[in-house]
């Protein structure tokens, strides 16, 4: 299953950082990035938690909020937003059932074994609630000013 152009934002509730619960009706109203990453802490999602977190005026300004999600707890979360002064929520998927329904829970290989993953994921999502853009397979430099460029132009 995977979420595409065009389609709708499937229903979804789970805790954030901080205590925070966030559900999909909260999407609505406002252009949303919702972007998938492996897991906190590491060098390439600290890399693109960091550029996300510098274009935060610029996204503010095309008024679009940034939300990161991942299969980490929420005390994960809370220490990798505290240790990086993340300016953003930070969704834990622990169940995964968000990383299914946008399809970004896949079949990844490493040193030739195989295992099951998060796939480093972007959605542009507007104020309704409907998928606007999708970049999967991100390679980190270049992307948030990429996707910030889709959301200045929606």
């Amino acid at each position: 299953m995977s979420i595409d152009v065009g389609d709708t934002v499937q229903k979804f509730k789970v805790s954030a950082d901080g205590g925070e619960t966030v559900a999909s009706t909260d999407l609505k109203g406002q252009k949303t990035v919702l972007y998938f990453y492996p897991k906190d802490d590491t060098s390439g999602c600290t890399l693109e938690a960091q550029n996300f977190r510098d274009a935060a005026k610029a996204f503010a300004k095309a008024k679009t909020r940034v939300i990161g999600v991942s299969k980490d707890s929420v005390a994960s979360h809370d220490k990798f937003k505290a240790k990086y002064d993340l300016n953003f929520p930070l969704l834990s998927d622990d169940a995964g059932k968000i990383c299914e329904a946008f399809g970004v829970w896949v079949k990844k290989s490493m040193y030739g074994r195989e295992y099951m993953g998060i796939e480093r994921a972007t959605f542009l999502i507007d104020a309704k609630g409907v998928v606007r853009n999708v970049w999967h397979k991100v390679k980190v430099p270049g992307h948030v000013e990429e996707v910030l460029a889709a959301a200045q132009a929606l």
